[in-house]
């Protein structure tokens, strides 16, 4: 099955059994998952998440707003966090 075939055999239980798999490492009858396969199940959650969820939903969503409603700042630059120094 390729990696394509496999998202679009993807339902919500099928969603939910590999996030916990990945989340657990191992499947629910108690086998270890394999990098390989931690991998290809991360992949296909958050492939899923991109296509059927909204934002805010998604794995690996972090919420802009403060507690008052309003956007904190935008995330800095490499450029405004790395400072070369010469000798």
């Amino acid at each position: 099955m390729t990696f394509e075939e496999l998202l679009d055999s993807m339902n919500p239980e099928i969603h939910a059994t590999m996030k916990q798999a990945v989340e657990l490492g191992k499947w629910p009858d108690g086998r270890r998952l394999s990098d390989e396969e931690r991998e290809t199940c991360m992949r296909a959650v958050i492939a899923y998440d991109s296509v059927h969820l909204p934002e805010e939903e998604r794995v690996g969503y972090i919420s802009r707003k403060k507690s008052d409603g309003s956007n904190h700042s935008a995330s800095q630059t490499t450029e405004d966090i790395v400072k070369i120094l010469k000798n």
